[in-house]
């Protein structure tokens, strides 16, 4: 049991890893955002399943840490939506600040929806299952959650901020390439 959950949570830091250093080269300064948005997510979801293991007597289980890994795709995902919405702003012309401001109600609004299907199948799998599927349905709903509010309140504050005052109108720092740039012009 215990090998089984540590090879599990060594797999899930591993894949984090690698979804971390492709957004860092695929996104740049957005990557950044989306690496602090992951750990802005884990560290409040450790923090839960720490106090759900000290009041509720829960432990964390195989299942649950699949759930957990899972839930990355997730908030990988949300930031993908933001990202991709402002690149197609910049690319019908409009400047990289207003993009960053203008798009998110929109991202968001997509986020939303899409959270809102991993919410669904989390609580069907939990009221029909038992056992560690629970877990993995538990930890998944809670970690969709969070991305919810981590998308609101830390992801579009800081690309915003970081649209003003690191990419000013160079579409490169924000992972646009060269062609990407041409086209704006």
């Amino acid at each position: 049991g215990d090998g089984t959950l540590r090879a599990g949570v060594i797999a899930g830091i591993v894949g984090l890893g690698l979804v971390a250093l492709y957004m860092l080269l695929y996104y740049k300064l957005l990557g950044l955002v989306a690496v602090c948005s992951l750990a802005i997510s884990g560290s409040i979801l450790w923090s839960i399943i720490a106090w759900l293991g000290e009041r509720q007597g829960l432990a964390l289980t195989l299942a649950g840490a699949t759930g957990i890994i899972v839930s990355i795709g997730v908030q990988v995902d949300s930031n993908i939506v933001y990202y991709e919405r402002i690149k197609e702003e910049v690319r019908r012309g409009r400047a990289v600040r207003s993009a960053a401001d203008k798009t998110f109600s929109g991202a968001f609004s997509t986020i939303v929806w899409a959270d809102l299907a991993s919410l669904i199948s989390a609580a069907v799998l939990y009221q029909l299952t038992t056992g560690t599927v629970r877990g993995f349905a538990l930890y998944l709903g809670i970690a969709t959650l969070i991305d919810i509010a981590v998308s609101y309140f830390f992801m579009r504050p800081l690309v915003v901020v970081i649209a003003r005052k690191l990419v000013g109108e160079k579409p490169k720092r924000i992972g646009m390439s060269h062609i990407d740039a041409e086209v704006t012009q």
